[in-house]
């Protein structure tokens, strides 16, 4: 066993007696030692019943034959992050959650981790982790929240943010934001709609890393707690059999969630996490592929906020494993992919119906014959931006307007609720990228503006930066290269002319390659005044079209 390492043999006499210090017993110390890596804590709602489902897991492992042992991982949400310095603070953690992972899993000698996350950055970051250790290793996550209700409508943290911009357009009482505030997060769990937790919790079960019913059955249901018992019990399996998270995320594993991901319209920071995990998988994963494989899957489900129907109602209708075995009657997914069930792709899903197309819809009928997210690239973003096809208004998949520059968010909102930025507009946010903010922030607080505004179907948004997956609208993310390293963006003027083709793949600004060229002889960086862990990230960090990954300064090439 890999834990022979820390209890075995005279050498580890000093390692065993820590052991005795810790409480387990010469019994515990001859079974498999199981890392159970939870990022419990009370400030995220996603991850303040993780409590008990690493119990669950514990149990689950026990039962099995392993000794069980919680370390811990760090979370942020990302919806009390938002609209302040602290959304500096979210994407940054992904690398740190990895880093200190890798650290206790082999500084341990763990023959097996379960990793226990739910939120944004906490998913991919112990994604990132497992790929990097390389040890048996599968991941349970704490579940989505159940949508909130109000005056009869189903809501979620998205209708929250866009109610405060209802308000500045006066068209939303102070009394009926109040009671939006009170209901639409009623429960534990990630933010009811495919935001970006449910997103990646539902590809790590594209990917093979969990069990079915990892990333839509509800934080409250106790089938929750019955699936964590599961997922404990099953990485005993997974170290006997010595199957290890790169026999799992393959280069075609990474293809059936790029696939997923466009059937069940993610959010576009999935296309910041895939390539960071691929990468630590050995696998390069370059985003130039998602339209090849946008363009030939079909989107079957508008969640929130793409249309109104939430995690709860795909987990009814058969969940991911559904949309799978829909997609393959097209024959999109590689099926022969080993799983953490210890068993292929293929077999997972084979009886897994389509329960409900009205949630789900047949591939036959589908919400759009392209996939839910689109690379865009032109002279605007030479290397790509993102853009959730599936959550724009079909009048702006097509749109040209004036360019409404702003050299932060913080500007740019108080243009927005101060009534400055009009139908047509397109409101260009910059210095928000990797290095720019630093930190590549979420504008979750403008793309809600602009919604709450009235303007969602007649104002496009564009930012190096990046959009929450509760974003909806013309809002184009990830552009690169990003301003702070002189990308086009940073040369965009106000009124210069700005063109969006969404069915194109296109995005452009109107302005001729001299001047832009006289625009970059005079161009001045642009560098804000950062210390301690942001500026060490802000020398490391690549761009987003690289999935904003960390290397040596001299390793990066058009970052």
């Amino acid at each position: 066993m890999r834990s022979d390492s820390v209890k075995t043999g005279t050498a580890q006499a000093p390692h065993r007696s820590l052991f005795n210090a810790l409480g387990y017993t010469e019994e515990e110390r001859a079974r498999p030692l199981i890392g159970i890596v939870c990022s419990y804590n009370e400030i995220v709602p996603g991850h303040m019943n993780l409590d008990k489902i690493a119990e669950a897991v514990k149990m689950g492992v026990a039962m099995a034959g392993g000794t069980p042992i919680m370390f811990p991982a760090i979370a942020v949400c990302d919806g009390i992050a938002m609209g302040h310095v602290g959304m500096k603070y979210s994407l940054v953690t992904r690398d740190l959650i990895a880093d200190s992972t890798e650290c206790m899993a082999l500084a341990h000698g763990f023959d097996g981790l379960v990793c226990i996350p739910n939120c944004d950055k906490n998913v991919p970051g112990l994604l990132m982790a497992a790929a990097r250790v390389n040890i048996p290793t599968i991941f349970v996550s704490g579940g989505p929240m159940l949508a909130g209700h109000v005056k009869g409508q189903k809501r979620s943290l998205s209708s929250m943010f866009e109610a405060v911009g209802s308000v500045a357009a006066g068209t939303m009482t102070m009394e009926e934001l109040c009671e939006f505030e009170e209901k639409v997060c009623p429960t534990c769990g990630s933010c009811s709609g495919m935001y970006t937790a449910n997103s990646m919790n539902c590809l790590t079960e594209a990917i093979g890393m969990g069990l079915k019913g990892n990333g839509t059955i509800p934080a409250v249901y106790s089938e929750r707690i019955r699936l964590a018992k599961h997922a404990g019990m099953k990485i005993m399996e997974l170290v006997e059999k010595d199957i290890k998270p790169r026999d799992i995320m393959t280069e075609d594993a990474f293809l059936n969630a790029l696939t997923v991901d466009m059937a069940l319209g993610c959010s576009t920071n999935s296309m910041l996490h895939l390539p960071a995990i691929a990468r630590e998988a050995g696998v390069e994963l370059d985003l130039d592929i998602a339209n090849e494989l946008s363009g030939k899957t079909p989107n079957l489900c508008h969640l929130a906020p793409a249309g109104p129907t939430y995690m709860e109602d795909l987990n009814e209708a058969g969940g991911v494993y559904a949309v799978m075995n829909e997609l393959t009657k097209k024959d999109l997914l590689h099926l022969d992919c080993m799983t953490v069930n210890a068993t292929t792709i293929g077999e997972n899903i084979r009886n897994c119906r389509n329960l409900d197309p009205q949630v789900i819809r047949p591939v036959e009928n589908p919400y759009s014959e392209t996939g839910g997210i689109a690379i865009l690239k032109g002279n605007l973003a030479p290397d790509g931006g993102v853009v959730k096809r599936s959550a724009v208004a079909a009048e702006m998949l097509v749109h040209q307007g004036p360019a409404r520059v702003f050299d932060c968010e913080e500007d740019a909102i108080a243009a927005i609720k101060g009534g400055k930025i009009v139908a047509g507009d397109v409101v260009v946010i910059r210095y928000e990228g990797p290095k720019g903010g630093p930190g590549m922030r979420e504008m979750l607080n403008p793309t809600s503006a602009i919604a709450g505004m009235g303007l969602g179907s007649s104002v496009a948004l564009i930012t190096d930066g990046r959009f929450s997956g509760a974003s909806r609208g013309a809002s184009i993310g990830h552009v690169s290269p990003e301003a702070a390293v002189g990308g086009p963006i940073a040369l965009v003027q106000e009124g210069d002319t700005i063109s969006v083709n969404i069915p194109e793949n296109r995005l452009d600004v109107l302005v001729s390659d001299e001047e832009m060229a006289r625009r970059r002889a005079s161009w001045q960086p642009k560098e804000s005044e950062v210390t301690g862990y942001l500026k060490r990230y802000r020398e490391l960090v690549t761009s987003g079209n690289r999935g904003a990954v960390l290397e040596l300064p001299d390793m990066q090439e058009g970052v």
